[in-house]
């Protein structure tokens, strides 16, 4: 499944940990790799799959994830592995883990861009925001993205950021970012990749703000929790807003009807996960008192999608590869609407590589129920 010289991409559906790292890597492998990307299952056995994958890539700079989904060339699935790999030959990349998340400084999140920018300045590359984009894996229930994200593109020098947070299907029980041979929690893989090739990091999301507006009255922003909306029982008023009872709320209703927020000018989602026992309502992201909400109506997902390619094609002519992050809230959406295979082959029809996240980062900015990506055109 190669996309050309320097990107190689692979994946498999067995169900066996170590056949599925063999078929991969039979797929992805090419002389000096740069680095190695992939996303996989928790289904799979992981102390297995990590022992597997760190035999077959020994001395290559191998980096990757849980999921709630894979994408891979076939559009999406679940239970699968799936990458892709770099070469040295167009691709020079510089990997930072950050461990510890739960309690980093900020001063050591910030310093991590600087760090891996003077890896590449080292290999003689004058690195900016036209040869180089940073990729960034992240823990998704460490809760610490905000904070993570804004002091990482603090350091970027306008080099544009996107990423996702490793999922646990729809467990949200456990999630693992893996580097240097193992399955790790509470940490961050910050990769910073430059290439003479052309590229564009884009966002895409299918929800238009209505008239409708809340405000956050009482919240627990470190536990990603909201209490209040308009001085009421956040569900229950949520439910109120939208038009329906507190026990109709299920994550389909969530991904119809999510708020919004905007920040410089642009409306962000604030994704809600699931209405606890008190009528409050866990988020996929970090919310405050007094943040006014936008409840949003959701556009035509396939035709914004196919438009965003578009768009990338415009600029690139046919891309590469497309490295992409999208949220779980727009699987679960896909699913219900019985859309998957016009946005699998959407996919397939682009060379998208990627996974199914807990939430999305896109340079300063942790989002929910968005797509980011970097599309990488053709070698010149």
């Amino acid at each position: 499944m190669s996309s050309g010289d320097g990107i190689r991409r692979g994946a498999s559906a067995a169900r066996d940990a170590r056949d599925a790292a063999r078929e991969f890597h039979a797929q992805v492998d090419q002389p000096d790799m740069s680095l190695v990307l992939f996303f996989c299952s928790p289904e799979y056995d992981l102390d297995v799959l990590a022992a597997e994958l760190a035999l077959l890539f020994r001395g290559v700079n191998l980096v990757g994830c849980t999921t709630a989904g894979e994408i891979s060339g076939l559009g999406y699935g679940t239970g699968t592995l799936t990458g892709v790999s770099f070469g040295k030959n167009q691709f020079d990349v510089a990997t930072i883990r950050l461990n510890g998340l739960s309690s980093i400084e900020f001063a050591t999140m910030q310093s991590a861009p600087t760090a891996a920018i003077e890896q590449l300045q080292q290999t003689g590359k004058v690195v900016d925001s036209r040869n180089t984009f940073g990729f960034l894996l992240v823990d998704g229930l460490c809760q610490q993205e905000e904070s993570l994200v804004g002091a990482l593109f603090h350091g970027m020098r306008d080099i544009q950021l996107f990423g996702g947070s490793a999922g646990d299907g729809l467990n949200f029980g456990q999630t693992f970012i893996y580097h240097e041979g193992r399955f790790r929690q509470d940490c961050a893989i910050l990769n910073l990749i430059c290439t003479e090739r052309s590229f564009v990091v884009f966002k895409t999301q299918h929800f238009l703000p209505s008239n409708e507006k809340m405000v956050v009255t009482e919240a627990r922003p470190l536990c990603r929790i909201v209490t209040e909306i308009n001085g009421e029982p956040a569900a229950r008023e949520y439910a109120r807003v939208v038009g329906l009872e507190i026990d109709e709320l299920t994550p389909m209703i969530f991904a119809s009807y999510p708020v919004v927020v905007k920040v410089g000018g642009d409306y962000y989602v604030r994704a809600i996960q699931k209405v606890n026992a008190d009528e409050s309502l866990s988020f996929f992201c970090a919310i405050d008192q007094g943040v006014v909400f936008t409840v949003a109506r959701g556009g035509d997902l396939v035709k914004v999608l196919e438009h965003a390619f578009l768009d990338v094609r415009t600029q690139l002519g046919e891309p590469d590869l497309v490295l992409g992050c999208d949220c779980i809230l727009r699987y679960v959406e896909v699913g219900q609407r019985k859309v998957i295979a016009e946005v699998s082959r959407i996919f397939a029809d682009n060379r998208v590589v990627g996974f199914a996240t807990y939430g999305e980062q896109f340079n300063a900015m942790h989002v929910n129920q968005t797509f980011t990506a970097v599309a990488i055109g053709a070698a010149g």
